[in-house]
C-alpha cells in the first residue's frame, strides 16, 4: 500500500530527551515481507527495577489478547513493569485460544530471556484483527536478539516499528526541574486509521524517569487521558487494541511522589499533559486521507458531558467532514448535528462561529454572514469550529479531520 505524506507530517524526527533507567531494541519477524515490504515491526523496552506503570484500555467488547494481558497484568503486579513487547501487521485480536498461546509464549521468553517476572511484562499488537499465527511463539522468538541488543532508546526506530497505515513517526517530549532534578518524559505513538475517542485510541506510550507511585500514576493518566486521547476522532471507530500505558523509572534519583497532595506532582501533571496532547493531536493529522485538522469546540452546554456529546456529534459527521474536505462552509451541518445529538439546546439563541467569522446567531442566520469569508476559512488547513448551544455554562473540545477519497483508498485496500 503506498500512502500519500499527510501535510502535517513534520520536516524531522522530534529531538526527545533522554530518560533514565529505560533501554530498548528494535527487530524485524517479517510480518510485512509477503507485501514485499521490508522493515523493522517489533520493539522491546526494559526498564530498570522499581518502574512503576499506568495504563488504560478499550473499552471494546472484542478487546485483543494483549488488552486483556495487559489488564491483568497491571492489576496483579500492582503497578510495577520491567518490560514492553510490541509488534505491528497482525493485531492478535479475536484469535482466541491461538491468541492467548501466542501471549503466553512471548511472556516466558521476556522471563527465560530478562530473569523478570511475567506480570511485570506487557504487550501489544497492531494491525490485521482476526489472523492468528501459524507459531504461537512467532514474536517470542526475537526476544533474546532484542536483548542482547538493548542500548538507549532510538526513539525514531521504536516509533517507526509499531506504525501501520501512519504516514510519520508521531512523538513528543519534555523535561522539568524537580528539586533540582532534571525530569524527561519522551512518548511515542501509532495511530491514523480506526479512531475514535472511546479509551483508548491507537498505541501509545510515555516514558519518564519521575518517581509516582502507581495509584497516583493511574488516576493521573485517566484524568490526562479523558482530556486529550479522549477528545480525538478520525472515523468514529474504537479499536480492539487501543493502548495508552505510562512507564515510570525513578531513575532520576528524585524522592517519590506517593500522594495526589504532593506539590510536585502538578509539574509532573503539566509536562505528562502536555506530552499526551501533542500525541493526540499529532494523531488526529496523521488521520488516513487526512488534510486538514479542526477543533471543535461547544460552550453554552448544561454539562460537561452534553458538551463532549454535541462536540463528537459534530466531530464525527460525515456530512461534516466531507464538506470540511470540499471547502464547504456548509454551516447547516453544524445545526443538523447539535440537533442530532438530543442534548439541550436553546435554539432561539445558537450561535456558530468558524475562526472568528461568526455565521449564525440568535437561531438564524448571522445577517452580517458572508460567504466569501467563511468560505475562506474553511479552506485553510487548520481552524475552529465554535458552537454555544446557549443552555448552560459548560464547554468541551474535540479535535478531528476530515474525510477524503484517500481514507476510502486507504481502508479499501488495507489488507493488500
Amino acid at each position: 500500500m503506498n500512502l500519500t505524506p499527510s501535510p502535517f507530517a513534520p520536516a524531522e524526527f522530534p529531538a526527545l530527551p533522554q530518560v533514565k533507567g529505560v533501554r530498548a531494541a528494535t527487530g524485524s519477524r517479517g510480518f510485512y515481507a509477503r507485501r514485499g515490504i521490508t522493515r523493522d515491526d517489533v520493539f522491546l523496552f526494559v526498564f530498570d527495577e522499581g518502574t512503576t506503570c499506568a495504563g488504560v484500555y478499550t473499552v471494546s467488547q472484542t478487546a485483543s489478547a494483549d488488552v486483556r494481558w495487559c489488564r491483568e497484568a497491571l492489576e496483579t503486579g500492582g503497578g510495577k513493569a520491567r518490560a514492553l513487547v510490541a509488534n505491528s501487521g497482525n493485531s492478535n485480536a479475536f484469535t482466541g485460544p491461538k491468541g492467548v498461546l501466542k501471549n503466553e509464549a512471548t511472556l516466558k521468553a521476556l522471563t527465560d530471556t530478562l530473569g523478570v517476572p511475567k506480570e511485570e511484562c506487557f504487550l501489544a499488537a497492531t494491525g490485521v484483527i482476526g489472523e492468528p499465527l501459524a507459531d504461537p511463539n512467532f514474536v517470542g522468538t526475537i526476544i533474546p536478539d532484542l536483548a542482547s541488543r538493548l542500548g538507549p532508546p532510538d526513539w525514531e526506530a521504536a516509533t517507526r516499528a509499531f506504525m501501520t497505515t501512519d504516514t510519520f513517526a508521531k512523538a513528543a517530549g519534555a523535561t522539568l526541574d524537580i528539586d533540582c532534578t532534571e525530569i524527561g518524559f519522551a512518548g511515542i505513538i501509532k495511530g491514523s486509521g480506526m479512531i475514535a475517542p472511546n479509551m483508548a485510541t491507537m498505541l501509545g506510550y510515555v516514558f519518564t524517569d519521575a518517581a509516582v507511585a502507581p495509584d497516583v500514576l493511574q488516576d493521573l493518566l485517566e484524568d490526562i487521558t479523558n482530556e486529550t486521547f479522549n477528545r480525538i476522532t478520525v472515523d468514529g471507530d474504537t479499536s480492539t487494541s487501543d493502548t495508552v500505558m505510562v512507564f515510570a523509572t525513578g531513575a532520576s534519583g528524585m524522592a517519590p511522589i506517593t500522594s495526589r497532595d504532593d506539590p510536585r506532582l502538578d509539574a509532573v501533571a503539566m509536562a505528562l499533559h502536555s506530552v499526551c496532547l501533542e500525541l493526540a493531536h499529532l494523531v488526529v493529522k496523521d488521520g488516513e486521507g487526512a488534510q486538514k485538522f479542526v477543533a471543535i469546540e461547544v460552550t453554552g452546554a448544561c454539562s460537561h458531558i452534553s458538551a463532549q456529546i454535541i462536540a463528537s456529534h459534530i466531530a464525527n459527521s460525515p456530512l461534516i467532514k466531507t464538506a470540511i474536505a470540499a471547502g464547504d462552509a456548509n454551516w447547516g451541518r453544524i445545526v443538523m448535528a447539535v440537533g442530532k445529538s438530543l442534548e439541550p439546546v436553546d435554539i432561539e439563541q445558537l450561535a456558530i462561529w468558524f475562526d472568528d467569522v461568526q455565521v449564525a446567531k440568535e437561531g438564524a442566520r448571522n445577517p452580517d454572514y458572508s460567504e466569501e469569508a467563511a468560505s475562506a476559512v474553511f479552506a485553510q488547513r487548520e481552524f475552529t469550529i465554535r458552537v454555544d448551544v446557549a443552555a448552560g455554562d459548560q464547554s468541551a473540545t474535540m479535535w478531528t479531520c476530515d474525510l477524503t477519497h484517500g481514507y476510502v483508498d486507504i481502508n479499501g485496500a488495507y489488507r493488500t
